[in-house]
């Protein structure tokens, strides 16, 4: 491994930035929803710029965007990066985007540099990672390792009563590739850490060795409409309380259990939702993760209990519903070492870590060795408009996953 090719940290940022300017929020963030008219634009500007670049470009069934710089065997599987254009609601300029503008900015180095690789190399845009319009998140990734089927994803309904198909028809990124068709030697996906370890222990490039498992469960509560000013305290089936106890007692649960335990709620929705109506119906988001699959089962079941509990105390009528299930992945040691390799020989301080953060590479993992790179945000901020990460760490982080994929893809 040679060191004679460097990425563009100016024109790294540059891409960033404009970017970022698409679904620009007031406090500098960005908020771009899969498939919405400001993705579009994103994805727009990305495949123009894959083009300019020599790239030949495609879509599939539900949506990814396949970006390919052509190498001189195409009968070889593609040395595959990238990640996600879509953002949370009030999202910022790096989670995702990093990912793929990176695997752009290697394509547009070894354009500078004249090299040729023996294998394609591929920067592929993951549909819906966020699921902010619709669900399942993580969709066009899960489609691709076809644990989603394509039927599923398409007919999914968005929070403005559009299906998926309809809008990948009417945005123009409806392709005709099978997901998962295209076969690839590996997968290798760099991203802002989330967190706060790396900037903590003053270290540059994290490699991820395991992503931990998720799961979601959408819990829904029925008691009954009635007035507020009317009905005795001791004579209501008032959801809405039942879903408050609820919740406090699942991050009871949560807490107790150990450091690595992690229970959010942060979707509910609550009808007839009127101030002097007490609620008669409300569902909520269970987001449980943790890195050992039996502690998952064990948290769910302790957890499912508690809520069973609370709903016949309260004479509410319950349902659970499991909406995702991704158990622990750990990454390919192999692609790993190649990994450490590239960092060592950039000369960067590096550690191994868990993330703790859902990721696309997740999913591609069941279907070829998968790695990620992490590079520092400042005080671990994400899924915020003041997220941030210096353009010295996202070239850094750059210039490691060009060492990867060159190693894997080779010189011709």
């Amino acid at each position: 491994m040679t060191l004679d090719i460097r990425v563009n940290q100016d024109r790294l940022w540059s891409t960033m930035m404009e970017m970022g300017a698409i679904g620009a929020l007031p406090q500098g963030g960005c908020c771009r929803a899969a498939l919405s008219p400001d993705d579009k634009a994103g994805r727009d500007l990305f495949v123009r710029w894959s083009r300019e670049a020599g790239c030949e470009v495609s879509f599939d069934q539900v949506g990814n965007v396949y970006a390919r710089r052509p190498g001189r065997n195409p009968a070889r599987n593609a040395v595959a990066t990238g990640s996600h254009l879509d953002t949370q609601p009030h999202g910022g300029k790096f989670d995702g985007i990093y990912g793929v503008l990176a695997g752009l900015e290697v394509v547009r180095s070894l354009n500078d540099a004249g090299v040729q690789t023996e294998a394609p190399i591929d920067v592929i845009v993951w549909t819906n990672e966020e699921g902010v319009r619709f669900s399942p998140p993580l969709g066009g990734s899960s489609a691709f390792a076809q644990t989603v089927d394509v039927a599923t994803v398409q007919s999914a309904v968005t929070l403005e009563g559009t299906t998926v198909l309809q809008d990948l028809q009417s945005i123009g990124y409806l392709g005709s590739e099978v997901p998962g068709s295209r076969r690839l030697d590996c997968f290798v996906e760099a991203h802002i850490e989330q967190g706060p370890i790396l900037e903590a222990e003053g270290l540059t490039i994290g490699i991820v060795t395991q992503i931990q498992g998720i799961r979601w469960s959408k819990v829904l509560l029925t008691g009954m409409d009635s007035h507020a000013g009317t009905t005795p305290m001791n004579r209501r089936r008032d959801a809405l309380l039942g879903a408050a106890e609820m919740i406090t007692t699942l991050n009871r649960i949560a807490v107790a259990e150990d450091g690595f335990a992690r229970l959010t709620v942060g979707r509910i929705e609550v009808e007839p939702n009127s101030g002097a109506t007490i609620p008669g119906k409300v569902a909520f988001i269970c987001d449980l993760r943790h890195p050992s699959a039996a502690t998952l089962d064990s948290l769910e079941t302790r957890m499912q209990a508690a809520i069973r509990e609370i709903a016949a105390r309260g004479g509410l009528e319950v349902e659970i519903q499991r909406l995702i299930d991704k158990p622990p992945v750990h990454f390919s040691g192999a692609l790993l070492d190649t990994v450490r390799a590239a960092t060592a020989q950039c000369g960067y301080s590096n550690m191994d870590m868990l993330s703790g953060a859902g990721h696309d590479a997740m999913n591609v993992a069941k279907v070829a060795p998968t790695a990620m790179i992490f590079v520092p945000c400042r005080n671990g901020l994400s899924h915020n408009e003041a997220e941030f990460a210096t353009p010295e760490h996202l070239a850094s982080g750059a210039h490691v996953l060009l060492h990867t994929l060159l190693a894997r893809a080779g010189r011709a």
